[in-house]
């Protein structure tokens, strides 16, 4: 059947269902992103592939380089710590923000998504990472502070990559033991106390890292699920 849908929400689709893809490890750090093979797959023109390119590079998921195309992007250890750094910081402010300013329903949303990150424990490693990415997301959400959320998905999209990189299946019962402890803080407004947990859980995701190797699949076999989901090819 033919995708009738407007340019703009294909495109918006393309983005997503490459994003998530890079996000959840289908595609490695490092791996060639092919424009003709990964339009192909999806059912969409290269146009619209580049286009997604663009706006995965912004947020560090992608690079691109003259006369070699695109890949996922591998950032060096070197980076790593530093987007870990920025990240503390503007999750601290996250934290202080919410204290004492988290709605019952909020919390109850929160303590919801916790219980998925615990299904997910031992399970799916890349999920765990996924889950997780997205707790601090909601979290940035609920301060009301549009600048401060795109920061947070920018900095939270590239630590996901970086943990695919150089992240053990790290233990995500302790995860979700801190993401508990930081709901109850906020829930009690401790700001100070919110703001050390969550400098603390931050540094001991960077403590639990380390250099894994993986490997590689054929682009089109690794983008079939993402297109299905994304309504961009059919079953």
């Amino acid at each position: 059947m033919k995708d009738t849908r407007q340019p703009g929400l294909r495109a918006q689709s393309v983005y997503k269902a490459l994003r998530r893809a890079i996000i959840e490890q289908a595609l490695k750090p490092g791996m060639k992103l092919p424009e003709d093979s990964i339009g192909e797959q999806l059912g969409v023109s290269r146009t619209l592939v580049r286009e997604a390119f663009g706006r995965l590079a912004i947020e560090g998921l992608v690079e691109l380089k003259p006369n070699r195309g695109a890949s996922v992007a591998y950032p060096t250890l070197e980076e790593a710590r530093d987007v870990f750094d920025v990240r503390r910081g503007l999750e601290r402010m996250v934290a202080e923000t919410l204290a004492g300013n988290l709605t019952a329903a909020q919390a109850a949303e929160l303590e919801a998504h916790v219980a998925l990150e615990e299904k997910a424990h031992g399970r799916d490693g890349p999920e765990s990472i996924r889950l997780a990415g997205e707790f601090h997301i909601r979290l940035a959400e609920m301060t009301g502070n549009a600048l401060l959320l795109r920061y947070v998905q920018e900095v939270s999209s590239r630590c996901s990559l970086i943990l695919a990189i150089y992240g053990r299946p790290h233990s995500s019962e302790c995860a979700v033991s801190e993401h508990r402890q930081l709901i109850e803080a906020l829930r009690a407004g401790d700001a100070a106390r919110a703001a050390h947990l969550m400098d603390h859980h931050l540094q001991a995701v960077v403590t639990r890292a380390l250099l894994t190797p993986r490997g590689e699949r054929d682009i089109r076999e690794v983008l079939a699920p993402y297109a299905l989901s994304e309504g961009l090819t059919q079953p």
